[in-house]
């Protein structure tokens, strides 16, 4: 609710850069930790970790363009430099990046995406906290004593009670963190963790944005998150079924 958070030198940091770039590095860490764990390279693993940042990044920022087409075609430039991102885009570039990168090195992308998993969700919680602080994907009027009254120039609307969607949404993201690590001590066959992990965020997306009323696009009575999230969730329950049918054990790719 406060971005700026203190000035240095004539440079102020910005709560939601702040925690993005906490996100990053622990990302990184818990990646790093979790390949080591299992014998495997942590360069590898900050590797994967920066390049689905940078791509990740383009991604949301394509898919965020897509979602309000009216907006960018009247102002092209003003639709780039806003703060305006699709997380969907993000994973689903980030993943198609490290698949690649991973496929020409003749490594699994099953098995690293279970060891990065963990960790690209405790970064968007940390990344939800920042977007709380900026007051960027408020919720809905609060009308009770808990909603969140947000300062003037937050990107929030201001003197409103509303509800604090982006804390939800950090909490949710921590929950997954942790119930992806203790998904992953039981015996699965590669790719398991990768699933939970688009199971359970498309599910927690798709009711949070039931809470959320700032502009992010539509299809038809859905939001955009939620009509795509809707695909994702349909894909990786498949994808499980697959992986539980052909029975592979932790460690192989199926």
């Amino acid at each position: 609710m406060y971005n700026d958070l203190f000035t240095v030198f004539g440079l102020t940091v910005h709560g939601y850069g702040l925690m993005i770039g906490l996100g990053v590095l622990a990302a990184l860490w818990m990646g790093c930790a979790r390949a080591k764990a299992r014998g495997l390279s942590d360069d590898t693993a900050t590797t994967l970790v920066l390049l689905a940042v940078i791509i990740g990044f383009v991604g949301a920022k394509i898919f965020f363009v897509l979602t309000h087409f009216t907006d960018f075609l009247r102002d092209p430039w003003g639709s780039l430099g806003s703060e305006g991102f699709v997380v969907y885009g993000g994973i689903i570039f980030g993943a198609m990046a490290c698949y690649v990168w991973l496929r020409r090195r003749k490594q699994s992308f099953l098995l690293w995406a279970d060891i990065l998993m963990p960790g690209v969700a405790l970064a968007q919680g940390l990344g939800r906290v920042g977007c709380f602080l900026a007051g960027c994907c408020y919720g809905r009027p609060a009308g009770s004593c808990w909603g969140v009254v947000f300062p003037a120039g937050s990107m929030a609307p201001a003197g409103i009670r509303l509800i604090p969607t982006q804390l939800y949404s950090a909490a949710g993201d921590v929950l997954l963190c942790l119930a992806l690590l203790i998904y992953d001590r039981k015996k699965h066959a590669d790719g398991g963790v990768l699933a939970l992990y688009l199971i359970l965020y498309s599910i927690g997306r798709f009711l949070i944005e039931f809470l959320r009323n700032d502009a992010r696009g539509s299809v038809g009575v859905l939001s955009a998150s939620q009509f795509i999230g809707l695909f994702v969730l349909s894909g990786a329950v498949v994808f499980a079924l697959i992986l539980r049918g052909k029975g592979g054990k932790k460690g192989e790719t199926p």
